[in-house]
């Protein structure tokens, strides 16, 4: 398999660098005027990949949204992971686990193995168990050329706790995860698998965050769209970084019209490519 970082730097040229989220809230269900169960998912969730899959780069389904419909909801997300990819599109299983041994090992497996009718091209997890917890995920990540997008610094309000507190060395722990992404990623080239996720709406981050954001992997952005992330704070905050902005409720209040959803998508791209300069 071409590892995942330079399989996204080829979708990336193609497509441009939109991620689209397929998370069917409760609200938009009821916005498109569906029922709020399995059927009404059903219906929500292959829309959108139909509308969007075709013309992004990455569809990122938030997994949770379809665990709360149970084992039928589940059906459902193996439903979009399967088109969004037969459309041609990366899937981001945005599912942000983090454990211990065997169980991240199982996580690994459930997410990443091909074998596994959930197997996506990358996922989200969580770094703060320590680093060192993610090893399964990075050895199956590796095997089987797949990616992992580490919370780094995220845009929620009760975030900066921890992410911006200082290690034993006294550097923000958010910069350390960067220096271990780093480190994952040297030498790899055009892109390397392994990327963070790193809010659209943090504001401005001091110098030795900054600095961080540099470690040869991708960034996902989100919180660009809706939650108030602009094409230009993309461009403030990360500069010439190989970032995937992430939109959800912004692109999905254009359903249910599948033209709807398809403009929406080529749309965005445009904006985010202009304000790039590409």
């Amino acid at each position: 398999m071409v590892p995942f970082g330079a399989r996204l730097h080829a979708a990336l040229d193609a497509r441009g660098p939109l991620c689209a989220g397929i998370d069917p809230h409760s609200s938009l269900l009821l916005d498109w005027g569906l029922s709020d169960d399995v059927a009404g998912l059903e219906r929500f969730a292959l829309t959108a990949v139909e509308g969007l899959a075709p013309h992004v780069s990455v569809v990122k389904p938030q997994s949770a949204f379809y665990e709360r419909f149970g084992s039928r909801g589940v059906a459902v997300l193996e439903r979009v992971i399967a088109e969004s990819r037969a459309a041609g599109a990366l899937v981001l299983l945005d599912v942000k686990r983090g454990d211990i041994g065997s169980t991240s090992q199982a996580y690994a497996d459930a997410y990443l193995d091909p074998a596994s009718p959930l197997a996506s091209d990358a996922i989200t997890v969580s770094p703060y168990l320590g680093f060192g917890s993610l090893a399964p995920f990075v050895e199956v990540a590796s095997r089987v050329g797949a990616g992992l997008f580490v919370l780094g610094l995220t845009s929620n309000k009760e975030g900066p706790e921890v992410q911006r507190s200082t290690t034993d060395t006294g550097e923000p722990v958010a910069a350390r995860m960067f220096a271990h992404l780093r480190a994952l990623n040297a030498g790899v080239r055009p892109l390397g698998s392994f990327g963070a996720v790193v809010g659209a709406t943090v504001g401005d981050v001091d110098e030795a965050l900054a600095s961080g954001l540099d470690f040869g992997g991708p960034i996902l952005a989100p919180g660009f769209g809706e939650q108030g992330g602009t094409a230009a704070d993309i461009g403030r905050i990360f500069g010439s970084l190989t970032v995937l902005p992430s939109s959800s409720r912004g692109l999905l209040r254009a359903g249910p019209s599948v033209a709807g959803l398809r403009d929406a998508a080529v749309r965005t791209n445009d904006e985010l490519r202009a304000a790039a300069g590409a």
